[in-house]
């Protein structure tokens, strides 16, 4: 296991880290992610910490708090070993200020998903996505009370385009406050979308990538088929989610498997060690069920691509020329400062 800083935060995190989604399955679209209980998560926990993973990251809506509850329990007095990272957002009560990013929101979802964790403070929180309905100032003004309060020690996102990022960022920079040092984005290989705003702004502005769904919910495991046959109780059996392009993704996977087979390992572990290949990567969040899975996804850490399997991954992965980025590309010719 390898570990990186998380963007400017001076915290070392394991390059795969430990997403406990499917922790609960209790309510709507959790029934159909996982449904992990108590002793399966402390077994995968132990795993997890025993493969060298320090990370481990979840949210309130998970489960409607299942996951938090039961990811505290297993990380039990371990808990200070690790950086631990939750969220806020989504909805969690039936009142119309029982979602979204509020003050007073942020300050009630905070409060209760330490008390299910179990914890003290968060190394990492995350707002889980962008509210409309709430100003900006008055998000990264509470973000920024509940760092000073002690209770967070570093601020990230998921799910926000790019200028969301950067006019978050610009507001804290303006009155001084806490800024978003990671953002927790959808990436894999056969959906490469963020690489034409999103990354060009992390690289940027210092910030690190969390990846969720490397394997695009199962898609990419290489146990799926074209006409739709895979594994039943799998994820993608029940649940078609992140929308993917199927055929780019199978190309991708017929890609993938005559690497694997020289390698000895699965499509999955493939698919993971090309996240682990890219520079913006800080780390990718794994989510098994099993123990077999689990087990699997942390050899990737040990599956070194060549340069040659790398060039040829990207080749049938690689976006199509969009505009400005084909004109961007143009006009950096010889304008680009050496490296040294």
């Amino acid at each position: 296991m390898r570990y990186a800083t998380l963007g400017r935060t001076g915290l070392f995190v394991s390059e795969l880290c430990f997403g406990a989604m499917t922790f609960g399955g209790r309510g709507g679209i959790w029934e159909h992610i996982g449904d992990t209980a108590q002793a399966d998560a402390d077994r995968l926990v132990g795993i997890a910490l025993d493969g060298g993973i320090n990370f481990f990251d979840t949210a309130d809506v998970y489960s409607d708090g299942d996951s938090e509850r039961i990811l505290g329990k297993a990380l039990g007095a371990r808990r200070k070993d690790v950086v631990l990272a939750s969220k806020v957002r989504g909805r969690m009560g039936p009142g119309p200020n029982d979602v979204g990013l509020s003050p007073a929101h942020i300050h009630a979802s905070l409060d209760a998903s330490l008390a299910r964790l179990g914890t003290d403070w968060l190394d990492l929180y995350q707002i889980h996505g962008f509210d409309h309905a709430a100003p900006l100032e008055a998000t990264m003004r509470a973000l920024e009370d509940v760092v000073r309060a002690g209770k967070v020690r570093h601020l990230g996102c998921s799910n926000l385009a790019a200028w969301q990022v950067m006019k978050a960022n610009g507001i804290a920079a303006v009155h001084d406050w806490s800024r978003f040092e990671s953002l927790q984005a959808y990436y894999t290989i056969a959906s490469r979308d963020l690489e034409r705003e999103i990354v060009p702004m992390l690289a940027d502005q210092g910030m690190a990538l969390m990846v969720w769904s490397p394997l695009a919910g199962g898609l990419l495991s290489g146990k799926f088929s074209r006409d739709g046959n895979g594994p039943a109780g799998t994820r993608r059996a029940t649940f078609d989610f992140p929308p993917v392009d199927k055929e780019r993704a199978f190309a991708c996977v017929d890609a993938m498997r005559p690497i694997a087979e020289a390698h000895g390992a699965s499509v999955a572990r493939v698919a993971l060690a090309w996240l682990l290949a890219q520079k913006v990567v800080s780390t990718v969040i794994i989510g098994a069920r099993r123990e077999e899975q689990l087990r699997d996804n942390l050899e990737a850490t040990n599956l070194v691509l060549s340069p040659e399997e790398l060039a040829a991954l990207d080749r049938v992965s690689a976006l199509s020329p969009e505009y400005p980025g084909w004109m961007l590309s143009r006009q950096a010719a010889g304008r680009e400062p050496e490296r040294r």
